[in-house]
């Protein structure tokens, strides 16, 4: 039986990749490589490029190097005072191939690279479509320091689009709102986007005047650089683990049933992302999702089943206070202990993360030994409860994750 058909959108992007590259190609292999010499030093920049390229904060594939060395590339018109003679094509070719290259190991890895491959040829072929031809014609001959400010007007430009065709592929993948997609993209672009366009940008200018010796000059800073976002990244996820074993606690003791936390905080997660919150507000949700029922352990006796939405309302707050207070003894950040303690005060002053968390601990609940039509029954519950005790709001997006996902049970997970 055949799986189910990729979205038009990411149909339509990769087929008009593998269309440039496949032209480009073409186009190389006819006229032949011209500048070898440069053509294999940038070449060589991108392959090492995306041989360290990683995956990087909320699974965002980052290869920094590879991206400043194939626009930088896209964007040379001269190399130690001559002439380039190379084109669109031969760009596209030259990229194409070294980012093959530097992806075996990830292929040989089973991760997933057409997308990333796809985006790279079709920025760099759009940088290479708005420079080559015009420098060629020697519209750009003259301009002086405007020269540099052009370079820069590019980049800035092609990171913009590849900013807009990450967040409609993620789109096109997952249904997650677009809008909060793409701004989180352009968040991102901020921190490393910046560094990729300053590097790639002197790094022309600085091949045009000294030749191919300025690669390695200026491609170091950006080597060093992306080696201490990756241990940023380690350490974030370190602190994940931590937080997410600390949340074990209660399963261990017994006082919740296996998994619970864990799921709790994957479809609070996904909620968060329909309502539109930022990467850094997912990640408190989740911790605070994580750690909800942490007020569990100064229980004398367990909750049957963990069930704490079946609690007197006095007692429900009485095991949010002590949670946030356990929760501020581990070192989290203050805004997770802060929803921890709001999860017992519905109403409209009650944070939206903590709005979040206690819809889907209820719904986690309800649904969770409920048989087949538990989860149905679930939302209906939760449905009626929007006049006091859900948010309207929450409970929306809730199903609207619901659908899409046809109202998978989470305790099967």
């Amino acid at each position: 039986m055949s799986g189910p058909r990729p979205p038009v959108l990411l149909t339509a992007v990769r087929g008009s990749a593998a269309l440039l590259a496949t032209g480009c190609l073409l186009g190389m292999l006819g006229s032949g490589l011209v500048d070898r010499g440069t053509a294999l030093a940038f070449g060589a920049l991108v392959t090492l490029g995306e041989l360290t390229r990683w995956t990087g904060a909320e699974g965002r594939e980052a290869a920094p190097l590879g991206a400043a060395a194939a626009l930088s590339y896209a964007l040379l018109g001269e190399s130690g005072g001559d002439p380039t003679r190379h084109g669109v094509a031969q760009v596209v070719g030259v990229v194409l191939a070294a980012s093959l290259l530097g992806s075996v190991p990830h292929i040989a890895r089973g991760r997933p690279v057409l997308d990333h491959l796809a985006r790279r040829m079709l920025t760099v072929g759009f940088a290479a479509a708005c420079f080559q031809p015009l420098f060629n014609q020697g519209t750009f001959h003259g301009w002086g320091t405007s020269y540099a400010l052009l370079l820069l007007a590019i980049l800035t430009l092609t990171t913009l689009c590849d900013a807009v065709l990450a967040a409609a592929l993620a789109h096109a993948r997952t249904r997650w709102p677009f809008w909060p997609l793409l701004r989180d993209e352009l968040r991102a672009t901020l921190g490393v986007g910046s560094a990729v366009c300053a590097t790639g940008a002197v790094m022309a200018l600085a091949v045009a005047v000294v030749g191919l010796w300025a690669l390695p000059v200026f491609s170091l800073p950006l080597l060093l650089t992306q080696m201490s976002v990756r241990r940023y990244a380690a350490v974030r996820a370190t602190y994940r683990q931590t937080i997410a074993s600390l949340a074990r606690a209660t399963e261990i003791a017994g006082y919740t049933p296996v998994g619970h936390a864990r799921r709790v905080a994957a479809l609070s997660r996904e909620v968060g992302r329909e309502l539109g919150l930022s990467e850094a507000e997912l990640t408190v949700l989740e911790y605070a999702a994580l750690m909800h029922d942490i007020g569990q352990l100064s229980l004398v006796d367990p909750v049957p089943a963990g069930a704490t939405a079946v609690l007197p309302v006095e007692e429900q707050r009485r095991i949010a206070l002590l949670g946030g207070a356990v929760v501020r003894q581990t070192g989290v950040s203050p805004q997770v202990a802060t929803i921890v303690e709001r999860l017992a005060d519905p109403g409209p002053e009650q944070p939206v993360a903590a709005r979040i968390v206690r819809a889907v601990n209820a719904y986690e609940e309800k649904s969770r030994d409920a048989g087949p039509d538990g989860p149905l029954k679930a939302l209906e519950e939760l449905r009626l409860g929007t006049a006091g005790d859900y948010s309207p709001e929450v409970v929306g997006s809730l199903a609207m994750v619901l659908s899409r996902d046809c109202l998978t049970r989470p305790g099967a997970g």
